[in-house]
């Protein structure tokens, strides 16, 4: 319960000061001791409710889902019909897997500048975007990769970047429930302990946006990264 408590306290406050991060942090901590399955059996609610919250952050909802309905599709399609093995405790691989995502999310976060645009590739770059998403959704419980990197390259603005992070990470979260639920996985999470998890990561996105305002969020998002490729590390070599 501890160990819970204050891993989705971190995971919050990343979230609140640099508006994603919370599956990243949780499914890298939580695998630690425990395994992936449980970890995002886990992060259903306190991801849900905080990706909801952040979707609804501006005025652009509708905008966004006619924008991106080919991404979102194609995230669906990818979680549910992978190509790759799904997220179970019976897969050897997935820690494994999970770690070499947080390293490459770790180094694009650090060596990233700005990413040449993607807007004229859009039409057909979404779905393809989205359907990688969900296989690494599928086989990782992580939907990082490579979701904000691609909405990243739309060239909006920050709040509709934001919005559209929300979005994504809410239709991942979703697309995911439905594969655990499908492959029979629902049946042992623990809703009482996903529910408590609630708890620390409002409290930590309040403290992450108080904390936005008083330091560096470049200084933070170096330590953040650098913290994601020492835990991928660790990880893989486990």
């Amino acid at each position: 319960m501890i160990t819970i408590i204050c891993v989705f306290l971190l995971a919050g406050i990343v979230k609140g000061v640099i508006g994603l991060g919370l599956p990243t942090i949780a499914m890298g901590l939580l695998t630690v001791v425990m395994t992936p399955a449980s970890a995002a059996g886990l992060l259903i609610l306190p991801s849900l409710v905080t990706n909801i919250w952040q979707l609804f952050t501006g005025p652009t909802f509708i905008d966004l889902i006619k924008r991106l309905w080919g991404f979102i599709a194609g995230i669906f399609i990818g979680t549910l019909f992978s190509l790759l093995p799904g997220l179970t405790s019976a897969s050897s691989w997935t820690e494994t897997a999970l770690g070499i995502v947080l390293i490459m999310y770790g180094l694009w976060g650090l060596i990233a500048k700005r990413l040449p645009s993607s807007v004229q590739s859009e039409k057909w770059l979404s779905p393809v975007a989205g359907y990688i998403t969900g296989t690494i959704t599928a086989a990782t419980g992580v939907f990082v990769i490579p979701a904000v990197p691609y909405l990243q390259s739309l060239q909006l603005n920050k709040n509709d970047l934001i919005q559209a992070l929300g979005l994504a990470f809410t239709a991942s979260t979703i697309a995911l429930a439905i594969h655990l639920s499908l492959d029979s996985k629902l049946a042992h999470v623990d809703y009482y302990l996903s529910a408590v998890a609630l708890i620390p990561a409002i409290a930590g996105m309040y403290v992450g946006q108080y904390l936005r305002k008083v330091i560096s969020e470049l200084a933070f998002r170096r330590c953040f990264f650098i913290g994601l490729i020492a835990l991928g590390i660790y990880m893989t070599i486990k």
